[in-house]
């Protein structure tokens, strides 16, 4: 083997991943990570509530790949390659067990991230990887003889022969952009995995209130899961579903459309009318919003209740058909008119980035100019909630990392 000197910008779970891959692969090659910030893997840290979703159990290529709204069809090959099978068998191997919850999500059996980031900062010292924050990097020229020139933001100006360029989500499509200045062309960013505004009152007062599973809907777009209602509106897996699959779309629509929720979507409307006048012949002397159909919480029960119209003070026995009716239509298609949108808590994903047909995705290499390698989210690749933007991160860094090692 040489001694290459590869250069990783970008200290994130893509950047580590493919540093240690490249440098525990070619133990004579020269690994240096830089990172802009003050300290490395941040989104690491704060993913999934500070426990970090490493992967989701889903161990066929194949289909892992159908959650990726953007890369679906680019992720297949490279997921054969490295899968979350291996990613789980990788933390293993360095001392990190990793442990399935409900919906298929997994965690670090310890619950903390900071096992996680402490794992990746260990494996890449061990390594021998040159682990460097602060340090941005302003340009990146190619030289006419192979290899890039790269003036820091400390001053100084370091060559390294081989580049890959992890930085994360792509927020600007300008031509200061580091892949741009290589000849690459960006998908233009939108924001993915938000949660939406709707300034409903009845909803607003039910703040905190989850149900397992919902319908949701909104223009070309429906997603089933569990769903949370905010202070500001909805929230949720089902929530955040939507917004990847309809990041382009609803950044369209300046994030003002009509959601739809089903809040009984294991009944078709016959079994709606059918559960309805269930509760008519058991509780005929009750006050209806007094007696919620389940699975349905009894806080949101009671405010569906009015929203159809129905007063508080009507008994079941005294419901008219049109009520029925009406109360019906408002479980199967409550209307709330969407307003904004907020990030996912801490968590900041996007949609675009790197186009997928410039990149080589056997190895991660750029198709456009030799020795330039890209992982991670810079690429426009992105994945529905549940680990699978991290498992495109440990895929596509491990492809380039062994591809930058080798001679």
């Amino acid at each position: 083997m040489n001694t290459p000197h590869i250069v990783v910008v970008g200290g994130g779970a893509a950047g580590f991943f493919a540093a240690i891959a490249a440098a525990e692969t070619n133990r004579l090659a020269r690994v240096t990570i830089l990172e802009k910030g003050a300290e490395f893997l941040t989104k690491v840290r704060i993913s999934g509530g500070g426990r970090c979703n490493v992967t989701h159990a889903c161990f066929d290529p194949r289909d892992f790949a159908t959650r990726y709204p953007r890369g679906a069809q680019e992720m297949i090959s490279p997921l054969h390659q490295f899968q979350a099978s291996d990613t789980v068998a990788w933390f293993a191997a360095r001392g990190v067990n990793l442990k399935t919850e409900s919906d298929g999500r997994m965690f670090p059996v310890t619950n903390h991230s900071q096992t996680i980031v402490d794992c990746l900062v260990n494996a890449a010292t061990s390594a021998g990887v040159n682990l460097r924050t602060r340090c941005g990097v302003e340009r990146a020229t190619r030289r006419p003889e192979g290899g890039f020139t790269l003036p820091l933001s400390t001053g100084e100006t370091i060559e390294c022969d081989r580049l890959l360029l992890a930085m994360g989500g792509c927020r600007t499509g300008t031509a200061d952009h580091l892949a741009t200045q290589l000849g690459h062309h960006l998908e233009p960013p939108v924001p993915s995995l938000f949660t939406f505004h709707i300034a409903t009152p009845w909803l607003r007062q039910l703040a905190g209130v989850t149900v397992e599973t919902v319908e949701a809907t909104a223009p070309g777009l429906r997603e089933r899961g569990p769903l949370l209602v905010t202070h500001w509106g909805v929230s949720g897996p089902v929530i955040l579903r939507l917004s990847a699959w309809g990041a382009r779309a609803l950044q369209a629509s300046d994030y003002q459309f009509p959601l739809q929720i089903n809040w009984l979507p294991h009944l078709n409307p016959a079994g709606v009318a059918a559960a309805l006048d269930a509760c008519r012949r058991q509780h005929p002397a009750k006050f209806i919003v007094n007696t919620p159909l389940a699975p349905l919480p009894a806080r949101l029960w009671e405010q569906l209740v009015l929203a159809a119209g129905v007063q508080g003070t009507t008994r079941w026995t005294t419901l008219s058909r049109a009520g029925q009716q009406q109360l019906a239509r408002q479980l199967s298609a409550t209307e709330l008119p969407v307003t904004g949108k907020s990030l996912n808590k801490e968590e900041f994903v996007t949609c675009g980035g790197v186009r997928l047909r410039e990149v080589d995705f056997k190895t991660m290499q750029s198709r456009l100019c030799p020795g330039l390698y890209f992982a991670g989210e810079l690429l426009d690749i992105d994945g529905i909630t549940g680990g699978f933007n991290f498992q495109a991160a440990w895929t596509t860094g491990w492809i380039a990392g062994q591809a930058l090692a080798q001679t």
